[in-house]
């Protein structure tokens, strides 16, 4: 069966609309770019980069961030700033744990020869690991790569599966990857957009959960093989959240945390070995990278944020989802195979189901 995001398959979760991309990109300015690397020779390569632009000037025109570490076996550059600061000045990059210094680096080069004049840079850049699928250790990224997907980032569907930082990741004992989603909020302070990216690399198949549903539990061995027999144990996620909504950091950390509802409905509990780690940033507000002036900063009341919480908590669950979807079949590293969830086998799982509702 053709892979298909979940909607596609008739599946259909959470109770708020999505914007029209169902997509981080749904955020007016934001912009997704990827670059993957698949081949085999002279090593064996499945991996690569994911960045996410809250606008495209972001190094000059910095927006409100938080973040919150759901269990903190993992790396995300720069955010010592963000805490300290409240707000994002750097793309966000994803790539595979041994390559976060390269595609830190890159970003520093790739601004320096934009000329913004900023002087000092502390770019946003996190990984999960690729090294089942991927001979990580043959640093097959290269700075001119992650320039070309900074260059590629644009707004509009985005490309999930198998891409960029996702590459050689695998979620749920099954192929995983990048997957988003978004959902839009009305209330009383106006209509807004929330969007989700993942790079989902995590999870037990047996705690694997679509809409509540233990389809884990329903797809043996047999049917769909664990990747080279045993699977692997730890591994991490990473959420971005966008919103267009004015909010101010504080209002941004309280976002990120509910990424972990998300993460928890599909089956996500945090081990040991995992690095949950989610940033949320709002584009509602800019700040001016270099100002003497005061600036005039809207935010929305804390008791309007009800929403924005079931927001981030269904495009988190659904950006998983569909990054298992989307992800197809691999072979990588030493002839390991991880394979995609089985979309017919989803689909009579899911009927089945709703048949006893």
């Amino acid at each position: 069966m053709a892979r298909a995001r979940l909607r596609d398959l008739g599946i259909t979760i959470g109770d708020l609309p999505t914007g029209g991309y169902n997509a981080i990109t749904d955020v007016p300015g934001v912009l997704v770019g990827h670059h993957t690397l698949i081949y085999d020779e002279p090593r064996v390569a499945r991996t690569g980069v994911t960045v996410i632009q809250p606008n495209d000037r972001i190094w000059e025109n910095h927006v409100y961030a938080g973040y919150f570490s759901f269990n903190g076996n993992g790396e995300m550059t720069g955010l010592p700033w963000v805490e300290e600061s409240g707000t994002l000045g750097s793309p966000i990059g994803i790539t595979n744990t041994h390559q976060v210094g390269l595609v830190r680096d890159a970003f520093v080069k790739y601004e320096v020869e934009k000329g913004s004049g900023m002087g000092w840079l502390l770019p946003v850049v996190a990984e999960t690991y690729d090294g089942w699928l991927n001979d990580i250790n043959a640093f097959h990224l290269q700075q001119e790569h992650v320039m070309q997907a900074l260059e590629d980032a644009k707004s509009g569907p985005v490309a999930e599966g198998n891409v960029g930082g996702g590459t050689g990741m695998i979620c749920h004992e099954f192929k995983g990857g990048i997957g988003t989603s978004s959902r839009m909020v009305s209330g009383a302070s106006g209509d807004f957009t929330v969007g989700v990216l993942v790079q989902a690399n995590y999870g037990d198949r047996e705690l694997f959960r679509v809409d509540g549903v233990p389809v884990g539990h329903q797809i043996s061995e047999e049917h769909t093989p664990y990747p080279w027999g045993k699977p692997p144990s730890g591994s991490s996620i990473i959420v971005t959240i966008a919103t267009d909504a004015p909010l101010l950091s504080d209002q941004c950390k309280r976002l990120a945390r509910r990424a972990t509802v998300g993460l928890a409905r599909v089956g996500g509990v945090g081990h040991n070995g995992s690095g949950d780690i989610f940033l949320a940033f709002a584009t509602g507000n800019t700040i001016p990278a270099k100002t003497d002036s005061i600036q005039n900063i809207r935010t929305l009341p804390h008791q309007h944020l009800n929403p924005f919480f079931e927001a981030v908590a269904e495009a988190t669950e659904e950006a998983i989802l569909n990054a298992l979807c989307a992800a197809e079949t691999l072979t990588g590293f030493d002839g390991h195979t991880a394979y995609a969830l089985p979309l017919d086998e989803l689909q009579r799982i899911m009927a089945k189901y709703t048949d006893k509702n």
